[in-house]
């Protein structure tokens, strides 16, 4: 079978098109390569999704943690104490097992069962957790001269979060989301290896890349490869968010803005 067969064959396999059957035999680099990167689907799904939706989720429980009203403020802390405190292994495992008992008992919430939404769902309310608070930190880092800018030209409410202090939040805690992105798309991996299944052997890249590792016994091809493609996915998204802060930070000297870097979080 020649290489662009094999990319014809498997290129979209993870989402359920192309060959039904994983190869058995003959694992060439050029099948390594195609299904880890249809794998990669998966991850960029989980990803982009994740972070889109987490983003919005972030803000309001960043600025319901801020809030004067108590209730308010403790549903946003205990929120960002539960999902930062357990790890996502556990998340992903629990809500499983949760979203099945659901199942049996409204089959409404059968879809929660499969992970293109149920793991979804925990990747968004963990990200948004540590989103949340990298927003509030940026929030409390917002200089009253602005507040008292705004204040001075009769803006208040809405018009004020809208045109001061979220713009200032975000340009402020741009550099640590950007990290949180990053991991985001890491985190990932452990979607089919936390207890949602891969249906059809329809998984993610580290779920292909674990297959072949299985097949050779050889786990130095598959694991570079799957490095090499989540190096590639980080340098698209450090670009994405450079744009972004350099938007942000676009009314401030050149020499002022606040560059993004990689800073790896080692422990979380």
């Amino acid at each position: 079978m020649s290489c662009a067969q094999t990319i014809a064959d498997y290129a979209f396999r993870s989402i359920g098109y192309g060959e039904r059957l994983l190869p058995r035999s003959d694992f060439t680099l050029c099948k390594q390569f195609t299904l880890i990167g249809s794998g990669m689907i998966w991850n960029i799904y989980f990803g982009v999704l994740a972070m889109l939706i987490g983003f919005v989720i972030a803000t309001a429980v960043a600025v319901g943690k801020g809030s004067s009203n108590r209730l308010t403020r403790k549903a946003s802390e205990w929120f960002i104490f539960i999902f930062r405190g357990s790890p996502l292994f556990i998340q992903f495992f629990f809500a499983y097992f949760l979203f099945l008992e659901l199942k049996t008992v409204f089959p409404i919430f059968s879809p929660l069962t499969a992970a293109a939404w149920g793991a979804l769902i925990v990747l968004i309310l963990n990200t948004a957790a540590y989103s949340g608070e990298i927003f509030y930190g940026a929030l409390q880092s917002i200089p009253k001269g602005d507040i008292e800018a705004a204040d001075a030209y009769g803006l208040s409410g809405w018009s004020r979060f809208k045109r001061i202090t979220w713009p200032t939040m975000l340009r402020l805690g741009w550099p640590a989301y950007t990290n949180e992105a990053i991991f985001l798309f890491h985190a990932t991996t452990l979607v089919f290896f936390a207890g949602f299944p891969a249906r059809q052997q329809r998984g993610d890249a580290l779920y292909y890349a674990n297959y072949f590792a299985d097949k050779t016994f050889n786990p130095f091809i598959p694991y570079p490869i799957l490095a090499a493609y989540f190096i590639l996915l980080t340098l698209i998204v450090i670009w994405v968010f450079g744009r972004a802060n350099t938007r942000l930070n676009r009314h401030l000297p050149q020499d002022a803005h606040r560059k993004i870097r990689y800073r790896p979080q080692l422990l979380r």
